[in-house]
């Protein structure tokens, strides 16, 4: 049976590290008959139900919150709905950022309504790197950034929107991604997984008022990707 590794777990709460390709929990829309589901999965490993306090997309990995019964649910949900849960991402994405500190603005629609809602994105350019291949009829090289992302906003596909807005598309979105990119690293280099990842989140404990911090470290393919792009990597694995 899968097993999903645990970073964080006290009486009434737990994280997991969630590989790529797991989804959260079951949805109407999920047709296929292969799919895995944390909820699930983490229920049957922990021997009890686990309620689900957020959601991250399916080829994102990383940090996933869970409270170990609906009252603890109940107590920490209200942060997700404010800014009191930071919550924040690495990501690999097309080009050289043009700021070492910046924020993206841009309102974004919710799911598929019309109707824009403020969207709010920080970012910290971590690292840039320039790989002699071209990737584009355009340049007859490659540029790439390691970046921190912190979500001020909780909007549908958040930071890959907004990245592709600035047109600095995550390496590996199939959806709001550049086609381009990702066929060049899927052959360069075997990498199809978008560079995506719940890196690091923080939260004030209902029942002491301690602030509880937790870390992921990125997963293998990540991390690879990185290393042969010339990104460091030494800052972002414990």
């Amino acid at each position: 049976m899968t097993q999903l590794p645990i970073l964080y777990e006290d009486e009434n709460y737990l994280a997991i590290n969630k590989p790529v390709g797991v989804l959260v929990h079951k949805t109407p829309l999920e047709r296929d008959p292969e799919a895995l589901f944390a909820v699930q999965i983490l229920s049957q490993q922990m021997g009890f139900k686990v309620y689900p306090l957020h959601r991250i997309d399916r080829p994102t990995s990383g940090i996933l919150l869970f409270a170990k019964n609906a009252p603890a649910a109940s107590r920490l949900q209200p942060q997700f709905a404010g800014s009191s849960i930071k919550k924040y991402y690495l990501s690999i994405v097309r080009g050289f950022m043009p700021d070492e500190h910046g924020f993206i603005e841009q309102p974004l629609a919710k799911d598929l309504e019309k109707d824009l809602q403020p969207a709010l994105t920080e970012y910290w350019t971590m690292a840039k790197t320039e790989i002699p291949y071209a990737s584009s009829n355009r340049y007859s090289s490659s540029r790439y950034s390691l970046v921190k992302v912190y979500p001020h906003t909780g909007r549908m596909h958040q930071i890959r929107r907004h990245f592709a807005h600035i047109r600095h598309y995550v390496i590996g979105d199939t959806t709001h991604g550049d086609n381009k990119q990702n066929k060049f690293i899927k052959q360069h280099y075997k990498r199809s997984q978008m560079m995506l990842h719940a890196w690091k989140m923080e939260f004030v404990h209902p029942s002491n008022q301690v602030l509880v911090k937790i870390a992921a470290n990125p997963p293998e393919h990540f991390i690879q990707t990185a290393k042969v792009l010339g990104l460091s990597s030494d800052s972002f694995v414990y």
